[in-house]
């Protein structure tokens, strides 16, 4: 599978409308046992990006990820895409290519953006988060904001699009809550939530682009 070619396939597929919560529920986690959260916003979602940043290395197309620190909040030691809060006057590619760079230290000069898929509505921290596909010329030159990123990971895309690639466990959320959870298994990491959906939107739509003409 050649980056490039996939690029070129994916800007013209995202132009189309896009599967959304087709592909987002079925990795969405379910309450068990008697301790349920409860979220009860009193204001509008806050707007949010994130970038999947696909790049060739030895032959594979990779993408980073990155895990958070273990700390007293919701998405404590998570695995999540790089991005995070618009900053006024943003749009959301802006937001998606500043939040990369602070975070992993991958220059918006070296991204080429491919589209858009789904908002994403993320119910605990109340963001409406756009995620951005994009790609680069060659494997960047990672560099980790110490402060918010305990480590970068680097997912696979064939082993994303594998047809046993989401596998499902209980997990403790917010150190409180127990959770069945559809995931990704990325580097000896659970890649669950809202990461996870958003990830398997991609995987719906590339799954749909090979199984109508496979990629070379």
């Amino acid at each position: 599978m050649k980056l490039s070619d996939l690029a070129d396939r994916l800007t013209e597929r995202l132009k189309l409308p896009l599967p959304g919560s087709i592909a987002h529920e079925p990795l969405r986690a379910t309450p068990i046992g008697e301790l349920r959260p409860k979220f009860d916003h009193k204001v509008p979602a806050k707007p949010g990006s994130v970038l999947i940043l696909l790049y060739e290395d030895n032959g594979q197309i990779k993408f980073p990820l990155t895990k958070r620190p273990d700390y007293n909040g919701t998405h404590a030691g998570q695995v999540s895409l790089p991005g995070g809060k618009a900053e006024p006057g943003e749009d959301f590619i802006q937001t998606a290519l500043r939040e990369t760079e602070e975070e992993i230290g991958v220059s918006k000069s070296v991204v080429k953006v491919i589209g858009r898929l789904s908002n994403f509505f993320v119910i605990p921290s109340n963001y409406m988060i756009t995620p951005v596909v994009a790609y680069a010329g060659s494997k960047p030159d990672f560099i980790r904001q110490e402060s918010e990123v305990v480590k970068i990971l680097e997912g696979n895309l064939n082993s994303l699009l594998s047809s046993d690639a989401i596998q499902v466990k209980e997990i403790i959320a917010a150190k409180t809550y127990r959770l069945m959870a559809p995931h990704f298994f990325i580097e000896n990491e659970i890649v669950w939530g809202a990461t996870a959906m958003m990830l398997n939107e991609l995987r719906v739509v590339l799954r749909e682009l090979i199984a109508t003409n496979p990629l070379a």
